[in-house]
């Protein structure tokens, strides 16, 4: 069933795979429930495939869950025709605490894959995410749209995906944040390969909630993206940012230095996000969701929901 459904994915998504030029996506995604992983394609030097299992419910037996996820991983073998040094498997569950950020893993094993113009590094065995959300294409893709003359500053910045795209579309400058000084040395990197390492592109390792809170009006951004957590809890934080709870005061404090006529793109991946345009009525607010779910998402719509916030 497995091998089936991944040979009809690839027959449904090859021609628009091979016209928007796309080398790293997603081919199936718990289309069969009771195979319940992620299949990710990454084309580098040669075919690679992150496989995550959703971690399955304490109802069903262990045993008969590992042996589904062989079966898949053999499909997955056959129709993708990659041996197990191509193949990279992890258990996806719900990450809490300070276990969201530990390493899996110390291969310090990178490939280069590109997107849109860019080039990126991505590290498929030391982490749970690979250093590229493959969700967000559209998104990035934006950001390089508007980017152009602009003072860009990308918040919660993980790897510097966003900034990469930015630079490429033409921005004044960059300014990257993250609380993760490894995060933040993969921005760093993923810039110098694109020959972004010029003044006017910084980094800073920082509480974003917190830098938002202190940051004086009178710096201000052409375009901002703004790409919180779910929940995050760590030894740098003093409390739990959640943000449901917490969407109003970040957007509000990055609507502060926003300039007239900028734009604001915030996004999260909280399945159940209800954005409170009571709270922020004097804004602007579009949503954007839809128009930037990527085709090879459809089937998992409510993967991120993504906002243009404007005065």
């Amino acid at each position: 069933m497995v091998a089936n459904r991944l040979r009809k994915n690839m027959r449904n998504l090859s021609r628009w795979l091979r016209s928007e030029n796309i080398r790293c996506y997603r081919l199936y995604d718990a289309d069969i429930p009771e195979y319940a992983v992620a299949v990710d394609i990454y084309e580098s030097d040669r075919r690679l495939v992150h496989v995550q299992e959703y971690a399955p419910p304490k109802s069903i037996d262990p045993e008969k869950a590992q042996r589904r996820l062989g079966e898949a991983l053999d499909a997955v073998r056959e129709v993708l025709e990659v041996g197990d040094d191509q193949l990279f498997v992890k258990v996806r569950r719900q990450q809490k605490g300070a276990a969201q950020y530990e390493k899996l893993g110390a291969s310090g094993e990178f490939h280069e894959v590109s997107e849109g113009g860019c080039r990126f590094l991505v590290n498929l065995q030391d982490y749970l995410d690979t250093g590229l959300f493959l969700d967000h294409r559209i998104t990035r893709s934006l950001l390089a749209k508007l980017a152009r003359g602009r003072h860009f500053l990308n918040l919660f910045a993980y790897t510097g995906a966003g900034s990469i795209h930015a630079a490429h579309g033409g921005a004044a400058s960059t300014l990257t944040i993250d609380m993760s000084k490894t995060y933040l040395d993969w921005a760093r990197r993923n810039m110098a390969l694109n020959g972004f390492t010029g003044k006017e592109h910084r980094y800073l390792q920082a509480n974003c909630v917190e830098w938002l809170e202190k940051a004086s009006p009178k710096q201000k951004f052409g375009l901002i993206f703004l790409d919180p957590p779910s929940f995050s809890t760590s030894k740098r934080m003093q409390t739990v940012f959640d943000v449901q709870r917490d969407h109003v005061m970040l957007i509000r404090n990055c609507m502060k230095i926003l300039e007239p006529g900028g734009v604001l793109i915030f996004s999260n991946n909280l399945r159940k996000f209800r954005m409170d345009f009571e709270a922020l009525a004097e804004f602007v607010i579009e949503d954007i969701s839809r128009k930037t779910l990527p085709r090879d998402f459809e089937r998992n719509p409510r993967i991120h929901s993504c906002w243009k916030i404007t005065f």
